[in-house]
C-alpha cells in the first residue's frame, strides 16, 4: 500500500515505520524532516501523492502545560494540527483507510482496574482533552468521506531508547537515585512499540477504537528490576509507605525544591490498568509481555 505517516521522527513514528516499510511505500510528513515538511499547527500540507492508508502519529505528547502558552502549544499540534492534515487530504485524494493514534489520557482517570473502550471520557488535562477533540473531529470525517476510521488508544509506550517519564525512569536507575515506595506494587498498562507497529495495518483494515496493551500491566517492581538487570544493577531502593507520605508532606510545604508531593504520591500508588479484550476480538491483537521480552 502506499501509506502516508506523520510524526515518523517520533519514538512511536520510528517504530511504525520500521516494520510497515518492509512490505509498503511509506511517505513520511514532519515538521523538519521527510517527504512532506509541514507544521501541521499552522499549516495545510500540499501532497501530490495518492494514499490508500493514512496514520496520524504526530502531535504534543510529552509537555506537562505550566501556563496558557503550553496549553495553547497543545492544542494546536493536536487539533489544529489534525484538522490542517484531513484538509490537506481533501485537496488531493481521500485515503481509504485513516489511523488515529490516541491515548488511553481520554478516560481522564487516575486509577482502575481493565477499564474498556465503553468507558466515560472524562479528561480534564489539556492533552486528555485534545486527543478527545481530535477523535471525534476524524471518526466523523471518516463518516462523511466513506473512510475506514481506526483510533488507538495507547497507555505508555514502551521500546529502545524511549523518551518522557520512561526515560527519566532509565537514567535514575542507571545513576542509582531511584526508588520504589511501598514496595513497587502498583499496576499501570503498557504496551510494546514494536507490537503497535505491527498490528497498526491490520487494525486499519477493521477499523473501530481500541485500547492496546501489553495484556499484563506489570508493576513498577517489575519493570524496575527489568531495567535494573540491564544496567547490572542491584533491585532499586524501597521507601516504606509511612516515609514517603512524610517526604509527600514537606513537598507540599516547599513545592518544587521536593521531588514528591501529595498529589504525585497519590498517583503514583494508585494502579491504572486498561482492557484491550475489543482488539484480541476484532483484529487478532495478541501482544507480548514486556517483563518477560527482550527489548532494551
Amino acid at each position: 500500500m502506499s501509506i502516508l505517516l506523520t510524526g515518523s521522527s517520533g519514538f512511536l513514528g520510528k517504530n511504525l515505520i520500521h516494520e510497515i516499510s518492509k512490505e509498503n511505500l511509506v511517505y513520511t510528513l514532519n515538521r523538519n524532516s521527510g517527504d512532506f515538511v509541514c507544521d501541521l499547527s499552522k499549516d495545510i500540507p500540499q501532497f501530490n501523492i495518492d494514499f490508500d492508508c493514512v496514520i496520524h502519529a504526530a502531535g504534543c505528547a510529552h509537555l506537562v502545560p505550566s501556563n496558557l502558552d503550553d496549553e495553547k502549544l497543545i492544542f494546536n499540534s493536536n487539533i489544529c494540527g489534525t484538522v490542517n492534515l484531513l484538509k490537506g487530504l481533501e485537496i488531493n485524494k481521500i485515503p481509504k483507510r485513516f489511523v488515529f493514534i490516541s491515548s488511553v489520557s481520554v478516560y481522564g482517570l487516575e486509577f482502575g482496574f481493565n477499564i474498556n473502550e465503553n468507558h466515560e471520557l472524562l479528561a480534564t488535562e489539556p492533552y486528555g482533552l485534545s486527543k478527545i477533540e481530535s477523535e471525534k473531529i476524524i471518526s466523523q470525517w471518516c463518516t462523511n468521506n466513506d473512510v475506514i476510521c481506526t483510533i488507538l488508544r495507547l497507555p505508555l509506550v514502551i521500546g529502545k531508547d524511549p523518551i518522557g517519564n520512561l526515560r527519566s525512569m532509565f537514567i535514575a536507575i542507571e545513576k542509582g537515585y531511584y526508588f520504589n515506595i511501598g514496595g513497587g506494587s502498583t499496576k499501570r498498562s503498557m504496551v510494546l512499540a514494536s507490537d503497535v507497529a505491527k498490528y497498526i495495518l491490520v487494525a486499519s483494515s477493521v477499523g473501530g477504537t481500541y485500547n492496546l496493551t501489553d495484556g499484563q500491566n506489570p508493576s513498577f517492581y517489575d519493570l524496575s528490576k527489568k531495567i535494573s538487570k540491564m544496567y547490572n544493577k542491584k533491585n532499586v531502593y524501597n521507601i516504606p509507605i509511612f516515609l514517603a507520605y512524610l517526604i509527600a508532606y514537606i513537598g507540599d510545604l516547599f513545592g518544587n525544591l521536593i521531588p514528591l508531593n501529595s498529589r504525585r504520591l497519590k498517583k503514583i500508588l494508585s494502579s491504572l490498568t486498561f482492557d484491550d479484550t475489543k482488539a484480541k476480538q476484532f483484529f487478532g491483537w495478541d501482544p507480548q509481555s514486556i517483563i518477560k521480552n527482550d527489548i532494551f
